[in-house]
Parts: structure tokens; sequence; C-alpha cells
């Protein structure tokens, strides 16, 4: 049997669920996470902390806050100000809150020299910035003043620029695969009429030619967009739609020229000489709290077994089985699985399993079931699987959720 998804409002959903909450006194788009909804962020941030790592990613912190001229000089401060909160004096300088972790990364890549050898340079980071949204256009965790962006910039040379960006969207399919999350197109965002963009047509020809050509050699569909460019270049912006029909951009690979000429990166080639890397932007999953939201709207509550903020719920038929359910308890937590156990005190067996209908697997314990070590295992889909033993399940159910596999038991097993 295959799970039904419904389409529900995250703000509705994620407080019901005990995931996030705001309130005023900590301010209009600043929501905070409740314990369900960290374990969310917390499992989804290692997740694509890994991913990364393997792809050949190194990870990195930077400050939130930078000077002004930072922003001037990586041309934030002449684009895009208007999104940016006021400058802050301090010593005599000003600073600013960063709307983008770019210009930082920049600097941390010129700080050390580098060698053609070194090339692809792929740098990540799980960072924070803030954009100063109108209260009007604030809503849940859609659109937030403080974010937490899943980030990265490549630095490469011309010839690997293509091999890079394909790889990018290898990740964003991947990543989407684990988390059930279907496009519902991919766009090529291009510069529109106005002066919000960098003035450099040659620019902006080679690096829409390179996205272009990794479109087509990907074999996506996408149309393009006019006006919809960061300011200093393209992207490929991944679309995905809420419950209420909006589209709105998850993940991005972008290519830019420019930073890296405005902060004169260089690396030494074969030939002893300096040459100018290009810069590729890219994130798997956008903003922390966008994805979060999406994956409530597009789940229901019901995540990803390897995402859930509790996995498996233990269910004693009678006191008796109480240090029975422990020990399961305790073998779980070993393995590293979010387990909890709802007993007797919670009520009838029929409204704890209904009260846990969300949680992927829930194990009962009866009196024969304890006295032989195994559990009767229910499927969050409806699914009854025979008692079997305890070790048994506990190894299937640990495959298929460090796997990040969206379904609940392998095909082949017997039910």
């Amino acid at each position: 049997m295959r799970e039904e998804t419904t389409m529900h409002d995250h703000r509705k959903l994620g407080r019901e669920l005990g995931l996030f909450d705001t309130d005023p006194l900590i301010g209009a788009g600043l929501p905070y996470w409740l314990p369900d909804g960290a374990t969310v962020r917390h499992t989804l941030e290692e997740y694509i902390r890994t991913a990364e790592r393997r792809a050949g990613y190194r990870h990195v912190y930077s400050p939130v806050l930078g000077k002004r001229e930072l922003c001037e000089i990586s041309g934030h401060w002449s684009h895009y100000s208007e999104d940016m909160f006021p400058p802050m004096d301090l010593g005599g300088e000003q600073v600013v809150l960063r709307p983008s972790l770019c210009p930082h990364h920049a600097v941390i890549y010129r700080s050390r020299a580098h060698s053609y050898r070194e090339l692809p340079l792929r740098m990540a980071e799980l960072g924070g910035m803030y954009r100063s949204e109108l209260s009007g256009v604030l809503g849940g965790l859609t659109r937030v003043r403080a974010i937490q962006l899943n980030d990265a910039h490549i630095f490469c040379t011309l010839d690997q620029v293509t091999d890079e960006a394909r790889a990018a969207l290898e990740l964003i399919r991947r990543a989407y695969e684990a988390l059930g999350i279907t496009p519902a197109r991919y766009r090529l965002s291009l510069p529109g009429p106005g002066g919000k963009y960098v003035a450099a047509p040659e620019m902006w020809r080679r690096s829409t030619a390179l996205l272009t050509d990794v479109l087509d050699r990907s074999g996506l569909p996408y149309e393009a967009a006019e006006g919809e460019a960061a300011f200093y270049g393209p992207k490929i912006d991944v679309q995905v739609v809420d419950s209420a029909g909006r589209e709105s951009t998850l993940s991005t690979v972008q290519v830019d020229f420019h930073q890296p000429e405005q902060f004169d990166l260089h690396y030494i080639g074969a030939d002893g000489a300096k040459h100018r890397p290009v810069m590729v932007h890219r994130s798997i999953i956008g903003s922390v709290e966008r994805a979060v939201a999406h994956l409530i709207e597009q789940h229901g509550g019901a995540f990803p077994a390897w995402l859930a903020p509790t996995q498996l719920v233990i269910l004693p038929i009678s006191d008796a089985e109480l240090p029975n359910a422990e020990g399961f308890a305790r073998r779980c937590a070993d393995l590293g699985l979010r387990a909890e156990i709802a007993g007797p005190e919670r009520g009838s067996l029929g409204a704890r399993i209904r009260e846990a209908r969300l949680v992927p697997y829930q194990a009962v314990i009866g009196a024969k079931e304890a006295a032989d070590d195994h559990v009767a295992v229910r499927l969050r889909d409806g699914r009854r699987l025979d008692s079997r033993p305890a070790a048994e399940v506990l190894a299937r159910v640990g495959a298929l959720v460090g796997a990040h596999r969206t379904d609940l038991w392998d095909a082949d097993s017997h039910v």
C-alpha cells in the first residue's frame, strides 16, 4: 500500500504538531523551533552536510556580520540594500547583517594562495543570513527575516564549470528523492528590464550560455524567465508549489564572474601565471526554513521515516510489558533511532495507535511478544506485519532509515 499525501498549510499544521511557533515579543518573521521541529531541522542539516562531504565539499563557518565595505565590494550594497537591515555603528565602523554568504566565502578563498591543482575548490556552509522583509509578506517559515541557508561556492576554472553545475543538479535530484519532493519545473532565471543588475553584457552572455549548456546536457525540461536572475548572474532555479498553488524557488545553481573580479580572486595556473576562477553558487535545499515548510505541506506531517521527529513508538499492551518496552527503547537509542514509549497510562491501545498516526513505525508488545522478544509492527500506511523478532525489526528499520528511503518496508519482505 502506498502512503497517501495531502497538501496542508504548514503554518497551521506546524503549530499543531509542535514543530515551530512565533511570539510578538521575539518579532515578526522570526520563528522559533520547538523540540520536534528542531529534530527535523537538525536531521535535515546533517543529511545535507553528509551529502556535501561525500561530494568533496569542505565546510566552513563565517560570521553573520560584516563591514559595510564588504557588501560594497560584492555589489550587494548598491544592488540589494533595500532588502538589507540598516547598518550598525560599531567602534567608528559600520557593520551589517549579511543578506548572503557569498562575500564571506570569497574573502575566505582569498585568504590563501591557490594552485590550479586545488580546483575545483568546493566550500560549503549552513549559515545564517538576514533579509529585511516587509511585514505584509511574512508568513510561517516561507518568508522569514532570519534565514539558515544551505549554501556552497565552488571556485573552479572555466572548463570545470559545466561539470560542477551538473554535479550540483545531481545532488539536488538525490536530495529530492530522499525527501519525497517533486519539483514543479526548472527555470533559467535571466535578467530583465531595470537597473538592479550588474552592467556587464559580455559577462551575462557567457554565464547564460554556460547554464543553458548545463540544462541541455542534463536533459532537463526548463523555461526561461526574465527578471528572476541574481544581480550578479543568471540562475537555474528549481521551483516547487505549495498547498495554495503558489510557486517558489527551493534550490539554485548560479554562475558568477562578477564577484571573483570584485574581490580580485585568482589561482596560479600550470603556466605559473595568475588566472581568475569562476564562482559557482549552489544550494541543495535553499533555506532550511522554506525546505521544512514545503516538507510539512508535502507530507502533511508524515515525514519520511529518516526525517520523522519520532521514528518508532512502542506500545506495551499492559503495565506488565513496560520493562520489555523500556529495553526495546534502549536498543533503539543504541542504533540511533528516535523512539518513545506510549504506555497504558495514555489510554487504550486503539487510542494510542490513533495518537501516533504520523509516526512511521508502531511496535506493539503483548504478553506473547514479551515472552519471545518479538514485536508486532504496524506501519503508518495501515499495514500490519506478522509478529517477528525485535532484532530483525530493528535491523530492517535501521537499514531503511540509514539509506534515507521513503518507503516504510522492503517490498520483498513478508507482511
